[in-house]
């Protein structure tokens, strides 16, 4: 799937793309004149807005004969989307669909399975961003060719944690962090209560004699607790709400953005978990005390947090400096 930026209604000059985009439909190099697109003066396709029937019968009628049909919409609908990306099946022609909403693009990219092939939108930050996060969840589909390249991200590179102290943590509120889609054996969650320094926190993929199996879910803890966001914010448990976009991420870095679908929150006795990282420096993590609860082991094996002794080491991440309201800053702030 492709991005493109509408700035038709920019003045010229502005030339530098945002991250993921790789066309600019700015009235120069690409340029859409009365029902044609074109790209330095050579047609590439057919536009149509789409206000009714009759208009989405022209849009069907070009398909096959075009290499690109770029649609609008008078009023938002799904269902000449996926008309249109049922009939390209099989032909030359790729959709694009010109979206106004932030709301529209995670049914335009994923319509039919299949998704449009561009999505163009104008240069505002929630459409911007929200057409970067399907970017990536495209990516991550396993018919996708490039998963594996898009999964290994530069900024998430695991280290070794070591168990330092083992203790009681008392009764706290424990946070279920439940997504909309399925974790994969090895995938969890980084979480911690320092910002420089996070756990992997293993999802509930391990079957248990006692409990079945929740591969939507991680048992992540307590409310104060820092996790890792789709944009590489940070947020506290207790701030996430249905519809986040939480990274996950397994041991050996390969990382995914995933949907929160709800948060399940109980009291629940805790252990509180310390460690020393790489950098030699302190972090710790409030964890329900169940064998169902889960950290990753040195040699990639999930290991239940009530079999964790003092020496053990873990995988983990740390980052650098300190956070405000979840985005990184240079000041120095300490966490204990």
């Amino acid at each position: 799937m492709e991005l493109w930026i509408d700035r038709r209604d920019v003045p010229a000059g502005e030339k530098t793309l945002p991250n993921g985009f790789t066309r600019s439909l700015d009235g120069e190099g690409m340029s859409i004149e009365g029902k044609k697109i074109l790209l330095n003066g050579a047609v590439i396709g057919a536009y149509i807005h789409i206000r009714d029937g009759t208009n989405q019968d022209d849009a069907r009628a070009v398909i096959g004969s075009v290499e690109w049909l770029l649609v609008s919409f008078e009023d938002w609908s799904m269902i000449p989307l996926e008309n249109f990306i049922a009939a390209s099946e099989g032909t030359p022609t790729k959709i694009a669909a010109l979206l106004t909403e932030a709301s529209q693009i995670q049914g335009a990219a994923f319509a039919l399975e299949r998704g449009v092939d561009a999505i163009v939108v104008s240069e505002t930050n929630d459409l911007v961003e929200a057409a970067q996060i399907a970017m990536a969840q495209r990516l991550e589909r396993p018919d996708s060719p490039a998963t594996t390249a898009s999964e290994v991200t530069s900024e998430i590179i695991p280290t070794v944690l070591t168990i330092t102290s083992v203790e009681d943590g008392g009764l706290g509120e424990r946070y279920c962090i439940d997504f909309t889609s399925l974790l994969r054996p090895g995938e969890g969650m980084l979480i911690g209560s320092n910002a420089s320094s996070f756990m992997l926190v293993h999802g509930e993929t391990v079957s248990s004699e006692f409990v079945p199996v929740r591969p939507f879910r991680v048992n992540a803890g307590s409310p104060q607790s820092y996790t890792l966001m789709a944009d590489g914010s940070t947020k506290y448990l207790a701030e996430l709400s249905s519809g986040d976009n939480v990274t996950v991420v397994n041991h050996e870095g390969h990382s995914r953005h995933v949907v929160v679908g709800r948060l399940k929150i109980e009291q629940r006795p805790l252990l509180l978990l310390k460690w020393m990282n790489a950098n030699h420096k302190e972090g710790h993590m409030f964890l329900q005390q169940a064998e169902t609860v889960r950290a990753v082991d040195s040699s990639g094996i999930p290991v239940s947090v009530t079999s964790i002794s003092i020496g053990d080491e873990i995988f983990g991440w740390n980052d650098t400096g300190a956070r405000h309201i979840g985005v990184a800053i240079s000041s120095n702030v300490f966490e204990r």
